[in-house]
């Protein structure tokens, strides 16, 4: 009888070890959460799902919901049934709550009431006597953002275009904005210009020049793809707004001309300066000729008793020369003028248009230098992202590993146990084998 005794306590045991093998190793209930964002609009009550799969009772557990990026990091904390409202952080106090009757069915979800942008985060699911956790994101979104207004600000006389400028406010996070001609396709816009108010919510607005191959209708739309909120406006610009001659190319023309017909005149001006020249030059020739046949007759008819006679005239012809030389010297003088002149116009033309050229390619350069920082800083926010998440990941797996090696312990201490006690019921059989 005794020895019948031991085996079915044996049996007892071994029954009982492999129920707690079952339950620790294969029926432990894990703590889920939404994989997804929950997004919720400022203003609103939202509700962060979390619940323990199988359920399980924790009507009477520690339960805390925290936010790591917050000192202090209570959102909500529960103890033995009880609320403790003063360990919250105190933008939480009185807007949060869980669902007391779903306790006993492990729902620990939380009510997060009126929401402000400030609520935006992670927040994190806990419960300590499980050593279980769990993670899930809000995304806070503006509830009063304005349809987009399209208005009318220009005319690009060079294409015979239209500027227009697309303006919406209000929005939470910050939204992009899109210009699409008739048939949807988007069109090339200059850089979104944004604006954070006050109130931190986000002013946007873009601007397009369009011409009449665009078509007449365009649409501008405002989109926030995180929060899957889009809004947009269309507009009809009629064919008068794109017959408006194009002047950009009749001045450049004018220019043009003008400047040719400059640079003909004083090419006329000095060609007649020079013909001047020339036919002063002629006439002081003839003088010269003149004058010294004068001179000869004298000589011969007059001879040697008019020798004071004939010694004036040289002089006159001498001072007659140093005129016309001195009259040579200023047309000179105004001819070199001239072409100094034209020649610092060219250079000055010349000059301007290398410093226009220039000043095209340091454009092209800082917008190319501009264009690669954008994209460098595009990299690096997504690989910053991709970072965080792997760490958020590999913090999981390490809670995850925790609690696996504290239930594994405590497995292995129940195991001993229940050894030494086999052990034990051991020598009792064998002490009662042999007392018989």
């Amino acid at each position: 009888m005794d020895r019948l005794c031991i085996r079915s306590s044996l049996r007892t045991i071994s029954v009982l070890v492999v129920h707690l093998l079952i339950h620790f190793c294969g029926g432990q209930s894990r703590l889920v959460s939404s994989p997804q964002p929950v997004v919720a609009k400022v203003g609103d009550d939202v509700i962060l799902p979390c619940h323990l799969e199988p359920a399980v009772d924790v009507a009477t557990k520690t339960l805390e919901w925290t936010r790591p990026d917050l000192d202090p990091r209570y959102v909500y904390v529960q103890r033995s049934s009880q609320d403790y409202e003063d360990w919250k952080n105190p933008s939480y106090k009185g807007r949060t709550s869980l669902f007391t009757d779903e306790l006993k069915r492990g729902n620990i979800s939380l009510k997060l009431s009126n929401v402000k942008l400030a609520d935006e985060g992670k927040y994190r699911c806990y419960i300590p006597d499980r050593n279980e956790e769990s993670f899930i994101d809000l995304v806070v979104a503006s509830g009063a953002f304005s349809s987009p207004g399209i208005s009318l600000t220009g005319l690009d006389e060079c294409i015979s275009g239209v500027l227009l400028q697309c303006e919406s406010e209000g929005w939470y996070p910050d939204p992009e904005v899109l210009w699409l001609d008739g048939e949807g396709n988007v069109l090339s816009a200059g850089p979104t210009e944004t604006v954070r108010g006050p109130d931190d919510f986000y002013t946007v607005s873009s601007r397009v020049t369009v011409d009449k191959r665009h078509g007449k209708r365009f649409t501008c739309r405002v989109q926030q793809n995180k929060i899957n909120q889009t809004r947009e406006t269309h507009i009809h610009v009629p064919d008068d707004f794109f017959k408006v001659q194009s002047r950009c190319s009749a001045t450049t023309v004018g220019l043009a001309v003008s400047l040719a017909v400059s640079i003909m005149l004083s090419l006329l001006l000095l060609l007649l300066l020079c013909k001047k020249n020339m036919s002063k030059r002629n006439q002081m020739d003839e003088v010269e000729s003149e004058d010294q046949k004068e001179t000869k007759q004298t000589g011969r008819i007059r001879g040697a008793a008019s020798r004071c006679c004939c010694s004036l005239l040289p002089f006159v012809s001498k001072r007659r020369f140093r005129k016309e030389k001195l009259s040579r010297v200023e047309a000179q003088s105004q001819v070199r003028s001239l072409k100094e002149d034209l020649e610092a116009t060219k250079q000055e033309l010349e000059g301007n248009q290398t410093t226009t050229n220039e000043l095209q390619e340091e454009q092209k350069k800082r917008q190319e230098e501009l264009t690669t920082l954008k994209n460098q800083l595009i990299k690096s926010e997504e690989n910053l992202k991709q970072k965080n998440k792997q760490l958020q990941e590999e913090k999981q797996e390490r809670g995850k590993t925790v609690g696996e090696v504290e239930r594994l312990k405590k497995q292995v201490k129940e195991l001993d146990q229940l050894w030494d006690e086999k052990t034990k019921l051991e020598r009792k059989e064998k002490d009662l084998e042999k007392k018989k």
